[in-house]
């Protein structure tokens, strides 16, 4: 399913957790592990207590079978001996922080420039990420070698939503989002205090959107106006008491009646709930006027606002992407193919008659509302150039007609009128199309998960983005004139790069692979001649990315490499992309005793259209570090490769993924990487899909597995998730599109039943363990129970954590804790 990388698992008897695994004997040693729905100490219990008294995640019924003496939840002293070490370990790599974005503020002639991080951490207590800035001076030694200099400590953003600056640096806006019916809050400080604070009732509007999607908060270019989005106010609800409907409902809370639900309105599906209809605003940091840009339909759901340049005589203009709702919202979350395009409308702070004079004469027709992309079905990103004269935006139409919910990407250009009055017949011009096969060693196509605010180097029609390059992320340069696109980052480094912002024409990125911690780096932009430019990157010494002495030690014993699994079996009519091999990271010990392999743990993305990059990741570090080497496959649909690559898998789910899996593993046992007689399985989402397919299919080549909100019966989901046509599109390939129906019919039912791996239940007999998050909107609950039950049906030894408070992704970091601790223990049980 349609999460980026996936990869987790739980245990213990079908049984409901709020976020901490431990038996009350564990509470002895471990009793600061916290409760995810109180964020507030546990009860130290002795050793010698056999009852739990007070655990207020458990109901009654919970509490009396983990009173009894013969719980399934004791473990013996050796599994608890596990339990400690691992939980040791594993939290001092949950302590690694992540940095999120980043700034560059550019000085006054002579001075050095100053760059802000925003940088997250979990935080397991409070069971809620931790976040802080942290800044720094930039200072030129001299032949291009630059210093930071870091401030002695970060500030710490309690409660903050989203933290923007202004374009000069002198401003920055803090947005707190309520938890409640309270206002959202706006504060505006300036170099050494708040300038303003502002509060915003819910009738005017609901919280700001801060998700990476739909979010959209930007200044104009003399800073005294935020155009930003958020949740339109709530529709109001029916009133009643004791005589009945109340007609006058009272702003003032009355003890003496209740408000009923009203209609209900769908939301954008997993993770946006009661997220309806996002829309458009803008306040003056000044007065705090906020006021609701008009014209805007309600079907139209707004994101990623930008101000289109000013010019003298015209008031502003707001471009923003805009998603069409139809009769149905389906899910967003990681699904590109939700078609959208970019509009643009005037600034609400317009002064009327000079917008009247403006709209006469700009070709705009009868409505404020211009669609500036009617001709094509996927616009997102828009970014303008330092002059104003083009505005270019990424494109997912490759997965828009395909209705895979993610391919290749393609990049455009608009001219933007000299004159400032956007109009109807503006021309979209491709800068970097999609990319069906690249010749061996070629750039891919682009696979881009993020976009800068402000990606231009200085020349004002080259920009700088990140793109996903076979199992490697690197950063590109793409003059969007020409066309032309070049790798940047160093050809030799087989580890994923990141860009986070630019200083002038240098680049402030982030580089990481498997094995290695997140590293700083900066690239300076070297010019040979006037046609040939090279790029020279340099270590940043930093504070941030600092880990224990003892994951350093347990990572530098570690190694990885990218291996290129050659197609088997592949049919004669298939792509030229669809043959060419695939690729998986392959993670180990440095050190191999005895000429033997440790247990592999064959690691399975979701989507299925995503993929493993060679980056950090601290919970698959943390598994490396317990004794598992690692295979990361990336198999055909991933990704990366090509859009021909990547349309091979539609339709061939649970066939053709599962064949490049069981190649991947026979290419490691032939080249005596792995054991056969010691390998395990572990995916979530999609990649759970492919793990319980595997213990069916292949049920003699797993020791064990673990799965995480697993698709385990497709007849189940599609009546139940939020992304129903998902299940069609994968399972029918192209005709799935046009299959799509809220109804399916039998047929649809057996076709869907037969493609699943609970077809394969009967072969299954690998110890499996599943972890769920009852708030699943994706892959619902039922799905993965329903697997677990009929497991134990037939006697396949089955574990289950539910998670009562997460959705798709378990994120929460006491769950994402939980989730890779009991993993560890689990497969460390079974290759003793």
């Amino acid at each position: 399913m349609t999460t980026l990388s996936t990869a987790s698992a739980h245990w213990c008897a079908i049984r409901t957790t709020s976020g901490s695994c431990f038996h009350p004997r564990r509470l002895h040693s471990l009793s600061s592990f916290p409760s995810s729905t109180s964020g507030c100490r546990r009860p130290v219990l002795s050793p010698t207590n056999k009852r739990l008294s007070t655990f207020s995640a458990m109901d009654a019924a919970a509490a009396a079978v983990l009173s009894s003496k013969e719980s399934p939840l004791v473990l013996d002293p050796k599994m608890e001996e596990e339990y400690a070490s691992q939980s040791k370990l594993l939290l001092e790599f949950s302590d690694v922080p992540n940095i999120d974005r980043a700034w560059v503020f550019q000085p006054e002639a002579g001075k050095n420039s100053k760059v802000m991080f925003s940088i997250s951490q979990s935080n397991l207590l409070a069971n809620k990420k931790r976040k802080y800035l942290m800044s720094a001076f930039i200072t030129n030694d001299g032949n291009d070698s630059m210093t930071f200099e870091w401030s002695p400590f970060p500030v710490e953003m309690s409660g903050v939503s989203i933290a923007i600056p202004s374009p000069s640096g002198s401003k920055l806006l803090i947005v707190r989002n309520p938890e409640n019916d309270a206002p959202t809050k706006f504060e505006i400080w300036g170099p050494s205090k708040v300038e303003n604070e502002f509060h915003i009732p819910q009738t005017v509007h609901g919280s700001v959107y801060a998700d990476g999607w739909f979010e959209g908060i930007s200044w104009n270019s003399d800073e005294t106006l935020i155009a930003y989005v958020a949740e339109e106010p709530s529709p109001p609800k029916p009133t009643f008491d004791i005589f009945g409907y109340k007609s006058e409902v009272s702003k003032n809370k009355d003890c003496n009646s209740w408000k009923g639900q009203g209609d209900w309105e769908e939301g954008w599906g997993e993770t946006y709930v009661n997220k309806r209809r996002p829309a458009l605003f803008v306040i003056d940091v000044n007065s705090g006027e906020v006021r609701a840009t008009e014209g805007i339909r309600r079907s139209l759901s707004v994101g990623q606002v930008i101000w289109a340049p000013s010019t003298e005589c015209l008031h502003q203009h707001l471009v923003f992407v805009g998603w069409s709702s139809g009769s149905r919202k389906l899910g967003i979350k990681y699904c590109y193919n939700r078609p959208c395009a970019l509009y643009v409308v005037p600034s609400p702070f317009s002064d009327s008659k000079s917008n009247e004079a403006e709209h006469s004469s700009s070709a705009l027709g009868d409505s404020d509302l211009v669609n500036l992309t009617e001709g094509i079905s996927s616009a997102f990103f828009p970014r303008f150039s330092p002059d104003g004269k083009f505005l270019v935006f990424l494109s997912a139409k490759a997965s828009v007609d395909s209705g895979a919910h993610s391919a290749t990407n393609s990049l455009h250009r608009l001219d933007w009128p000299s004159d400032g009055k956007p109009n109807l017949s503006m021309k979209i011009n491709d800068v970097v199309p999609v990319v069906m096969c690249a010749e061996d060693g070629c750039f891919p196509g682009l696979y881009c998960p993020s976009f800068l605010i402000n990606p231009w180097l200085s020349d004002g029609h080259t920009i700088v983005l990140p793109s996903i390059w076979h199992s490697t992320q690197v950063i590109l340069s793409v003059d969007v004139l020409s066309g032309n696109v070049s790798c940047i980052t160093p050809h030799d480094s087989d580890h994923s790069w990141n860009v986070l912002s630019l200083d002038k024409n240098n680049i402030i990125a982030v580089s990481s692979s498997p094995v290695d911690v997140t590293e700083l780096k900066y690239g300076c932009l070297v010019r040979e001649s006037a046609k040939s430019t090279s790029w020279s990157w340099q270590d940043v010494s930093s504070p941030i990315f600092r880990c224990s002495k003892k994951v350093e030690s347990l990572l530098s014993s570690l190694q990885f490499s990218i291996l290129k699994v050659p197609v088997r079996g592949v049919s004669e009519s298939a792509s030229e992309g669809a043959k060419k091999p695939f690729e998986a990271i392959y993670v180990s010990s440095k050190s191999k005793t005895d000429n033997s392999c440790d247990p592999l743990i064959v690691v399975l993305h979701g989507g299925p259209h995503s993929v493993f990059s060679s980056a950090f990741s601290k919970s698959l570090a943390f598994l490396s570090s317990v004794g598992f080497s690692l295979l990361m496959v990336n198999y055909r649909g991933s990704l990366g490769f090509g859009e021909e690559a990547l349309q091979s898998l539609p339709g061939n789910i649970g066939s053709q993924d599962v064949n490049d899996v069981l190649t991947a593993i026979d290419h490691v046992v032939d080249m005596k990487l792995a054991d056969p007689s010691k390998i395990a399985v572990l995916g979530g989402s999609h990649g759970g899909f492919l793990t319980t397919h595997l213990i069916g299919q292949a049920p003699e080549k797993f020791v064990t597995a673990a799965v995480r909100n697993p698709v385990c019966n497709l007849a189940l989901m599609v009546g139940t998730t939020d992304i129903p046509d998902w299940c069609f599109l994968e399972t029918y390939g192209n005709e799935g599109k046009l299959k799509f129906t809220e109804a399916p019919s039998k047929e649809h039912l057996t076709v869907f039943y037969d493609k699943s791996p609970i077809s394969y239940l009967r072969k299954v007999k690998t110890p499996t363990l599943l972890l769920l998050g009852a708030q699943d909107l994706r892959v619902p609950v039922s799905n993965g129970l329903q697997y677990a039950r009929a497991l134990k049906e037939r006697g396949v030894e089955v574990k289950v954590i539910v998670f009562p408070e997460d959705s798709h992704g378990i994120d929460k970091p006491q769950s994402d804790f939980e989730s890779f601790l009991n993993i560890g223990v689990w497969f460390k049980k079974y290759f003793k």
